[in-house]
């Protein structure tokens, strides 16, 4: 797949990822061209059918035709007593034993990744007669693989600026291959995990990769500590200071007019829940901030003024144009809620934009001129983001440059405005699991907010309700909505008790 995208664009960087937005595509084209194998793993449920082991289950879905994933039965202990495991114990645990480490040694053959292995009981009575914890059943066991380390020498420690103008040390060291993949990079977070593992150019240092996928220094050999920490910003050179954040020591470029910053700035506000303006992948932001046909972000919506050197740019042509341009006028026509999330507000994210967008009735005039004492006012506004966000408007620069957004924007305000109906006032709701009646969870997540009530993403005490469609599941949120004693409703018992 990242041998079919053109030089230049952003590549996939890990199997898992790719996969999971491949199955969310809308686009069954998409899905059906990426060539995904799926592996059934459990069998949840299966109307008219009775089953006493899992291995049953699994014969039963290689019938219906499903490739399963594969299995290995070890050693008797369903079909005898657990009175006699005293002298059993010895002849279940080797073969068990083998049967972990076989599957160990197998690892690096594989197609695909592996963290490990799950050990179930075959017997599903007697699995289940065991009970649960707050979040795991107690008839499986999770075995873990110990992450594969690998030593190399750090070559360079390379600065790397964000549109915040923090400023991340991330480690350049000799290639080694870690879990199917060659590596030569990590990032180092902060000065202070720079400090602590004591870094220095030259040093032998072990790297892992953290859930299969980060890559990570896990300790430094010979802790040299030779590292100098830069003064001028990699970027535009200028003047750099150290912060201290939460107890951790960070770099920041203070100079306001840094090209990184440019860049990260214009990446977040084309990307999805912002603007949305598709085909603008950091590289191509790159090149036309570098060719100055953007310097702002009305830059954006006026690009016809350079159609011909952008067509003749590598990698684009004119219908490459067309697609751009059609793409900025459809993202033209937003939300207030959008734009708030779009213009990067320090410590204002998605949730607090749509919060904000909503106490002004989606005026967009309104939100820009929100007080402090207004902001704290709603729901999830503390003293901090209200500071950020009245600092940020009250710059005289930025408004004039907002203004010129402004006159290429239509924003709809009925997007934001509450529904008439607010008898969702007060509840609060989480989401789980797939639906049938929206498109997606943000869709019900964006109707209950509109009429009142507040979606959260994890079950908590104040949670009122639990939607889910499969209210029998084991996952996590329906064993703590049980626990909490939080009421669990289908999507259809939703509909019916608070839409009709």
């Amino acid at each position: 797949i990242n041998s079919g995208i053109p030089e230049g664009e952003i590549k996939y960087k890990n199997p898992r990822n790719l996969c999971s937005g491949t199955v969310r595509n809308l686009d069954p084209r998409v899905t059906a061209a990426r060539k995904v194998n799926f592996y059934a793993f459990t069998l949840v449920s299966a109307e008219n059918m009775d089953f006493s082991y899992r291995r049953e289950q699994m014969e039963w879905l290689e019938s219906q035709g499903f490739t399963v994933v594969e299995r290995m039965r070890v050693g008797n202990i369903s079909d005898e007593s657990m009175a006699a495991a005293g002298n059993k114990e010895k002849s279940f645990v080797h073969p068990l034993r083998s049967a972990v480490r076989a599957f160990s040694e197998r690892i690096a053959e594989n197609d695909f990744p592996s963290d490990g292995l799950v050990l179930s009981f075959d017997d599903i009575a007697y699995g289940r007669s065991l009970g649960e914890t707050s979040k795991f059943p107690r008839d499986s066991i999770a075995f873990k693989w110990a992450d594969e380390n690998a030593e190399t020498v750090l070559r360079e420690i390379e600065w790397s600026a964000s549109r915040t103008g923090l400023i991340n040390p991330v480690a350049i060291f000799d290639p080694v291959e870690l879990e199917g993949t060659t590596v030569s990079r990590a990032s180092v977070h902060n000065l202070s995990v720079m400090k602590q593992l004591e870094l220095g150019i030259g040093d032998r240092i072990m790297v892992y990769k953290a859930n299969m996928i980060i890559p990570q220094i896990s300790e430094n050999l010979t802790r040299s500590g030779r590292l100098d920490i830069p003064e001028f910003c990699p970027v535009c050179a200028g003047k750099t200071e150290i912060r201290n954040e939460n107890g951790s020591e960070t770099l920041y470029c203070i100079n306001p007019d840094c090209a990184a910053k440019k860049i990260k700035a214009f990446e977040h506000f084309v990307s999805r829940d912002a603007m949305n303006i598709e085909g603008l992948s950091e590289a191509t932001l790159e090149k036309f901030i570098a060719r100055g046909f953007v310097g702002e972000y009305a830059d954006l919506f006026r690009l016809s003024r350079f159609s011909a050197e952008i067509s003749e740019m590598d990698g684009f042509g004119s219908k490459s144009f067309e697609n751009l341009r059609d793409a900025a006028e459809k993202a033209s026509h937003t939300t207030c809620a959008r734009l708030l999330n779009a213009l990067g507000i320090p410590n204002i994210g998605v949730a607090n934009a749509r919060s904000i967008a909503r106490e002004c009735g989606g005026s967009f005039e309104r939100a820009r001129k929100l007080s402090a004492s207004e902001l704290t006012e709603i729901d999830g506004i503390g003293d901090i983001m209200a500071a950020s966000y009245t600092e940020f408007f009250g710059d005289p620069g930025r408004a004039e440059r907002i203004d010129e957004l402004l006159k290429y924007l239509s924003i709809d305000e009925s997007a934001s405005k509450p529904s008439p109906e607010q008898n969702l006032s007060g509840l609060s709701f989480v989401i789980t699991g797939s639906l049938n009646h929206f498109e997606n969870r943000k869709a019900l997540q964006e109707l209950i907010e509109s009429r009142g009530g507040k979606a959260s993403g994890s079950v908590s005490a104040k949670t009122s309700f639990l939607i889910n469609n499969d209210s029998a599941s084991g996952s996590t949120k329906n064993k703590t909505a049980k626990s909490l004693g939080v009421a669990i409703i289908t999507e259809d018992e939703f509909i019916e008790r608070f839409l009709k």
